[in-house]
């Protein structure tokens, strides 16, 4: 006997970013699936999917963030149990969109006796059953290793690259630190057309100290021009805000900082408050509570780049030429 079946797409969400999953499900042109999660009275999860989801392609969302009483711990392991429930309710494949990845800059032992936390969310991934991950400008491409199937690393920069180009003009694009040169640079060359340099910032972290780095001296010229700061993300703000100053001391006439994560923990909208910074330009990975929006800071949506992965993804199309293949360094 033979019978053709028809592939379906479901699409769910944890509950700290449920906008973002929204957005996405609307540009593909889908309803979001009711997980129907709840909290016993001892804290612990239960989502069950209102809907059955046997042989369907499901994509479970979730950014990594610490949202309303709720920790980065409490995200994940909400991730990990709805993808646990998707097994177990006969998904084809699973997929783990995970828009900010937590644990990300624990990628390696930087000093004795450290754990390598973002390996072990990986392999915690897997071992719930999904098959797939999704991301989106890892703090380390090499985290795209620690999990042992396929891993589509999208990038943030078109829609950066298109608020520089449309406010932008003749701007110096500044990394602000070593590790962030290579991504700098690619961006100074997509934007040459519009006259954009390159420069650098050499930064030291003191040992044994945490989310503290000190801005030292600039490689380049960023005298009398507009210096954008593009980093992956802004955590307390310590190094954007430390670039920002010596960029300003060094005859910048204005300092722009750009991130994909909007993380802002501890005193960092204070810090960009005070900074001498005109615009702090983020995306939507992560939410942005009402108590951290300020006037300068402006949140762009990637919610089109994650729907056409996910759309490629479910195609078996290539995911790379989304950003002609400019998506995995």
């Amino acid at each position: 006997m033979q019978k053709v079946t028809t592939k379906r797409l479901a699409l769910y969400s944890g509950r700290t970013h449920r906008a973002l999953a929204e957005e996405v499900a609307q540009c593909l042109g889908i309803d979001l699936g009711d997980a129907q999660i709840v909290d016993f009275a001892n804290t612990e999860i239960r989502p069950r999917f209102a809907e059955s989801i046997r042989g369907c392609d499901v994509f479970v969302m979730q950014s990594h963030y610490g949202w309303n009483g709720y920790s980065v711990n409490d995200s994940i392991m909400e991730q990990l149990i709805m993808i646990d429930a998707a097994q177990r309710a006969s998904a084809k494949r699973i997929t783990a969109v995970c828009p900010f990845y937590g644990y990300a800059r624990q990628d390696r032992k930087a000093e004795g006796r450290e754990p390598i936390t973002a390996r072990l969310v990986a392999d915690l991934f897997k071992t719930a059953g999904a098959k797939r991950m999704v991301s989106i400008d890892l703090h380390s491409g090499q985290i795209q290793g620690f999990f042992d199937g396929p891993v589509d690393h999208l990038t943030a920069m078109p829609v950066i690259e298109g608020y520089i180009r449309t406010h932008a003009h003749q701007p110096v694009i500044v990394s602000p630190d070593a590790g962030r040169i290579k991504v700098a640079e690619r961006m100074a060359q997509h934007l040459n057309d519009k006259g954009a340099d390159l420069a650098f910032i050499y930064k030291r972290r003191p040992k044994g100290k945490t989310n503290v780095a000190e801005a030292k001296e600039i490689i380049g010229e960023v005298e009398g021009r507009l210096c954008i700061l593009t980093d992956d993300m802004i955590d307390t703000g310590g190094t954007i805000v430390s670039a920002a100053e010596l960029l300003m001391a060094r005859g910048a006439t204005e300092v722009w900082a750009m991130a994909t994560h909007g993380v802002l923990s501890g005193p960092a909208v204070e810090r960009l408050k005070n900074a001498p910074i005109s615009r702090v330009v983020i995306t939507n990975t992560l939410p942005l509570p009402p108590e951290k929006r300020i006037d300068k800071i402006e949140v762009l949506s990637v919610a089109p780049i994650i729907a056409d992965a996910l759309s490629a993804v479910f195609d078996d199309t290539s995911v790379s030429e989304i950003f002609g293949g400019e998506n995995q360094a």
